[in-house]
């Protein structure tokens, strides 16, 4: 039997059925197990896509509810995907059910390629601008700048919350230390709102890190229960590292020996620690400070 031929990129078909294998796949991708096989993930709205366009990204597929993309933005975004040689997939509304979050579901999804990007490399430790030049393919070298390493990081909507922290306050990216979550699950990509495509993501075993770490020029700062300075007094030295626990544990004594810095975010009730997102956004403006303005 002869293969199938794969369908003209590029062009629109009409789909209204379920067991489309187009549709299988894209379904799929909720499993990690599928995303990391085929190094594809889902991004959804048209506010995300209008992100990814801007960052330079380009899906495999576009998908979009029948008869929604014949004007505006969505018809833009339409354009885009066709001059891409994207797929584009125009659904029934029983298909975008599927597909789409049961959650404020949007009208519009795209698949796109994950990126992966190696360790920062002395002298390459991020940009001005908050975006690593690697996503971008500029020779810049400056040292002025934040990262953010999570260890062992377990809930979506927290990575998703700091990847959009880190792109708000110009990091350069964001380094993942051993068994973290996905990034590039439906969670962590909604709770990002488009910065997944903005900010850089490395991925690293704690061997792999405490390696590398060696070598970085500017402080490591951890959070730590123990730690006795406050983090709004801190001198960081830039490049800065900003690095944080799991939700729960924190650092492992490994990371924290690793660390140049440990602080602590005081507090005067009774809890002892924030949530992850919220404590990462608090230490980042504060070693941001002198960098940011309105």
């Amino acid at each position: 039997m002869k293969p199938r031929p794969e369908p003209p990129r590029g062009t629109t078909r009409a789909i209204t059925s379920l067991q489309n294998e187009r549709v299988k796949l894209i379904r799929s991708l909720e499993m990690r197990k599928v995303r990391r096989e085929t190094g594809l993930f889902v991004a959804e709205g048209a506010s995300v896509l209008v992100t990814a366009r801007d960052a330079g990204w380009v899906p495999k597929m576009l998908v979009f509810l029948a008869g929604s993309a014949a004007s505006g933005i969505a018809s833009g975004l339409l354009q885009w995907a066709q001059g891409a040689d994207a797929e584009c997939l125009e659904v029934s509304e029983a298909v975008l059910a599927k597909l789409a979050a049961k959650d404020n579901p949007q009208t519009m999804l795209g698949v796109f390629e994950q990126r992966w990007m190696p360790e920062p490399a002395t002298g390459q430790s991020g940009t001005e601008s908050g975006v690593d030049p690697r996503l971008r393919g500029d020779d810049v070298s400056t040292l002025d700048t934040v990262w953010v390493a999570l260890e062992g990081v377990r809930d979506p909507g927290n990575l998703g919350t700091i990847v959009r922290t880190a792109d708000a306050v110009g990091a350069g990216g964001v380094m993942l230390i051993g068994n973290c979550c996905d990034p590039y699950s439906h969670e962590a990509v909604r709770a990002s709102m488009g910065s997944i495509f903005d900010v850089a993501l490395v991925r690293t075993s704690p061997e792999q890190f405490l390696a590398w770490a060696k070598a970085w020029e500017g402080d490591i700062v951890g959070t730590h229960l123990d730690a006795r300075e406050d983090f709004r007094g801190a001198p960081y030295r830039a490049p800065a590292l900003l690095v944080m626990g799991s939700e729960g544990p924190g650092l492992s004594p490994a990371i924290a020996a690793a660390c140049t810095r440990l602080v602590k975010i005081p507090m005067a009730g009774r809890l002892d620690s924030l949530n992850l997102a919220v404590a990462t956004a608090l230490v980042l403006y504060e070693m941001r400070r002198d960098r940011l303005a309105l």
